[in-house]
């Protein structure tokens, strides 16, 4: 069984190079390894210093790198569905009478292709660690939790619409000059479908992938950092790790840092306060620019000595049922989350939770639904919902 590490953190902090240092300390202890970049501003090239495409090449012993293309990826596997989608939606402009031919689908749907070839990846065994350089936090929050919204609604469309097709492919090729997906494109969605499943079961497998956040210590990242925390949280990821980036080492000496020095000071108090129950690795600024695998080497040596940092080093369970006297109750864990902060409501069989722009649907077990949801209260940074 392999090993995903996914980095992430606000734009900025430096999380392409946390994640290429564990990438060079794992190669230079015999692990077999790839790193990944799903961030569509690819830098991995620049921070190894060489030519790194959509398909993996070898950076040094033990170490690949793969900048993922989601177009690449999308047309390589199910060229079909874009072909369908693109039938279906391209018309005659009146107007200039130019062809149309932009493929609307879902927000994300390419970048979920990023996640199918990590998924791929895994499955081919190849390597013993995977590390993910992922998009700025938020990015990568809308990209985790889609192939989870996808899924959902292609389980309440899917068996339907694959009826709905054989029907209307004839009538709306007739009437409305609409292109219908063919059965190709049809067995190519249901793949997907599968797919989504296992991609969702491998995210949020405890044994096999985490996800790390990188962080520096400045107001507006901490206060992010808490918000993503919570985010990650909400959608039951496993977060096992806080990485602190450029801290002014003590013995640098220079006036000009000395009311930087100190600010830092007071937000590493505060990250220390509140992610107490995370492990933290603290990282220093350097001088230069860290680049190629020496600059890489330098992070390793400073910060990254834990023999089991490649491990999961915290297992969280976010989600629990449990048995009350009346019926069940569902405890959700939302750190940094204030009630006037999120909404609650039932639809259908599922419980659904929004937190700001982020909403997540959350299936009620089988042996919940004869219950009715009747009280749902945040105490101590745990969402209690009661069902009776």
């Amino acid at each position: 069984m392999g090993r995903i590490i996914i980095f992430t953190g606000k734009g900025g902090v430096g999380k392409t190079s946390t994640a290429a240092a564990h990438a060079v300390k794992a190669a230079r202890e015999g692990i077999k390894t790839l790193i990944v970049s799903t961030d569509m501003a690819h830098n991995l090239g620049d921070i190894f210093m060489q030519e790194i495409k959509e398909e993996p090449v070898k950076i040094l012993d033990n170490l690949y790198g793969l900048e993922i293309d989601s177009n690449y990826e999308m047309n390589r596997y199910y060229g079909s569905i874009s072909g369908a989608l693109e039938k279906m939606l391209s018309f005659k402009n009146e107007k200039d009478n130019e062809t149309m031919e932009d493929i609307v689908v879902f927000p994300g749907i390419e970048e979920l292709f990023s996640l199918l070839k990590i998924r791929e990846l895994y499955d081919q065994n190849i390597y013993e660690l995977i590390i993910v350089d992922c998009a700025p936090t938020g990015e990568t929050i809308a990209l985790l939790k889609f192939p989870e919204l996808l899924s959902w609604y292609m389980e309440k469309l899917f068996p339907i619409g694959k009826v709905a097709m054989k029907v209307l492919r004839p009538i709306s090729k007739l009437a409305f000059k609409l292109e219908m997906p063919d059965d190709k494109a049809m067995n190519d969605i249901e793949k997907l479908f599968v797919k989504l499943g296992s991609l969702q079961s491998l995210l949020k497998d405890r044994e096999v992938c985490s996800i790390r956040l990188v962080t520096i210590p400045e107001k507006m990242v901490v206060e992010e950092t808490k918000r993503n925390y919570m985010y990650l949280n909400l959608y039951n990821f496993n977060v096992d790790g806080l990485y602190i980036n450029r801290i002014i080492p003590e013995d640098v000496e220079n006036s000009f840092f000395d009311q930087w020095k100190e600010l830092q000071k007071k937000y590493l108090d505060e990250i220390n306060s509140v992610f107490s129950g995370i492990p933290t690795y603290k990282i220093k600024w350097y001088e230069v620019d860290i680049n190629g695998v020496a600059g890489l080497e330098r992070v390793v040596s400073d910060s990254l000595q834990d023999e089991n940092i490649f491990k999961v080093l915290k297992t969280t369970v976010n989600e629990t049922y449990k048995k009350t006297e009346k019926g069940y109750q569902l405890d959700v864990y939302l750190p940094f989350t204030d009630k006037r902060d999120f909404d609650l409501f039932e639809s259908g069989t599922d419980i659904i939770v929004k937190i700001g722009n982020f909403k997540r649907n959350i299936p009620i077990p089988n042996v919940i639904r004869k219950y009715s949801l009747t009280s749902a209260k945040l105490n101590e940074e745990v969402l209690s919902i009661c069902f009776e």
